[in-house]
């Protein structure tokens, strides 16, 4: 039986393979590129879930095939759910080192760093809009550990272990990742109703 195409409102290569890697082989993870689609999608709202149906409806009202979009955000406690929605720009415009070093300078005198990732998955599906949600929690440590994985992996520890998203393989990431529990709920929706 043939593997399912699913198109991924995503020009974000590493955000590709950790959802390809989060649905293993029950679906083909196509992202914009590979479609031979070039656009990039603003993310102008200030909900996960606005922006994430923002991708998936201009995906979808380009090429007409049901598509999937998503928003992630870390949110930190002590700094009142920042960086949240801003933060692939929380120090400025693209994802960068000084995103890290932003969050670390302000969170310097903290001693309660608790912290999540939330990803929001936007699936639309034969022209209607499903929502998917995953939580990882844990803490942002002092220093960076591992050069794994993208954005802020290497200063966010999960709750349960040791090592730092950075630290860890692809598979060890999967245990815990809020990517992997919002991928996981959109492959057993296509698998209801595919």
């Amino acid at each position: 039986m043939a593997i399912p195409k699913l198109l991924f409102a995503t020009n974000n290569q590493h955000k590709i393979e950790e959802i390809q890697s989060a649905t293993g082989d029950r679906i083909k993870v196509i992202g914009l590129k590979d479609a031979g689609i070039s656009i990039d999608i603003p993310e102008p709202h200030d909900t996960l879930e606005k922006n994430a149906s923002e991708k998936s409806s201009t995906i979808f009202a380009l090429t007409g095939i049901s598509c999937f979009g998503e928003d992630t955000g870390l949110e930190v406690e002590a700094l009142n759910g920042e960086p949240g929605v801003k933060s692939a720009r929380y120090a400025g415009t693209g994802f960068s080192e000084d995103n890290i070093n932003k969050l670390l300078h302000q969170l310097e005198h903290q001693t309660k760093r608790n912290a999540r990732f939330r990803t929001v998955i936007s699936l639309i599906w034969n022209g209607s809009e499903h929502l998917f949600s995953g939580i990882c929690e844990g803490v942002i440590i002092n220093e960076r550990k591992g050069i794994g994985g993208f954005g802020y992996d290497p200063v966010f520890m999960p709750s349960g272990s040791n090592r730092t998203f950075g630290e860890m393989e692809p598979e060890e990431k999967n245990r815990f990742s809020h990517r992997k529990k919002a991928a996981d709920q959109l492959v057993l929706f296509l698998q209801q109703h595919g």
